[in-house]
């Protein structure tokens, strides 16, 4: 794979024999981020469970403290009071059928969050095909099928974020952007670390964390120390 001169200069600063404390390893992913945008802070971390069986799947989702930095974009799939509260809540999008036509004749996403009263799920099954492979699907696990849409909504602005397992047994999540600087990644690493933990299904077997790496959205990647979490 190519790696740019700055990408290469930066990586020189990482050792990559060592796991690092979270404060030294978020002051590094800061440091070693040159990108001319803000780039935004990844956590990637490798469990050792096997996703394909059902008693050790492992997703949820977590209000970060500092939440991610990014500005959100929620649709919701609700009627007539819930609907109000959705909007008053600040959803971008609010509706039912019109919605889900609009998505499957326009393939129409400009929107990162689905969230859906119970009443609706049979209308929003429909687009199952089309949300699911994008992991918009709403669910109940996450939080994103609340009969309180209203508070979903006001969740997800704060910075909720939503964790689950690759088929590689990865879990993927952004915790933030270079500028909230080392003190402030911390804070939301060791939130979402410790749902991650909390999580742990009681068929896995063996270690759990297998390991874990921190990166910005062009920067190297910084294995961090898990050991205290556990």
């Amino acid at each position: 794979m190519f790696r740019g001169k700055k990408y290469k200069e930066s990586a020189k600063q990482v050792d990559r024999s060592v796991q690092y404390e979270a404060q030294d390893g978020f002051a590094l992913v800061c440091k070693t981020a040159t990108a001319k945008f803000d780039e935004t802070v990844e956590l990637h971390v490798k469990l050792g469970v096997d996703s394909r069986h059902a008693d050790q799947q492992v997703r949820g989702a977590i209000v970060l403290p500092h939440g991610t930095g990014k500005t959100v974009r929620v649709l919701v799939f609700a009627k007539g009071d819930k609907a109000d509260a959705a909007r008053e809540a600040g959803a971008d999008y609010v509706g039912d059928m019109d919605l889900v036509e609009k998505i499957q004749k326009e393939n129409w996403f400009d929107f990162d969050v689905v969230v859906a009263s119970p009443d609706m799920m049979g209308t929003v099954g429909r687009l199952g095909r089309l949300l699911g492979p994008k992991g918009l699907m709403p669910s109940p696990k996450a939080g994103t099928v609340t009969p309180d849409v209203a508070k979903a909504v006001q969740e997800v602005k704060a910075g909720k974020i939503e964790y689950r397992l690759d088929k590689t047994n990865i879990i993927h999540c952004p915790i933030g952007k270079v500028s909230f600087g080392p003190e402030k990644l911390v804070e939301n690493y060791n939130t979402l670390m410790g749902a991650i933990v909390k999580a742990k299904p009681a068929a896995a077997k063996g270690q759990y964390i297998r390991s874990c790496v921190a990166a910005s959205t062009m920067g190297p990647g910084v294995r961090m120390n898990t050991a205290k979490l556990i």
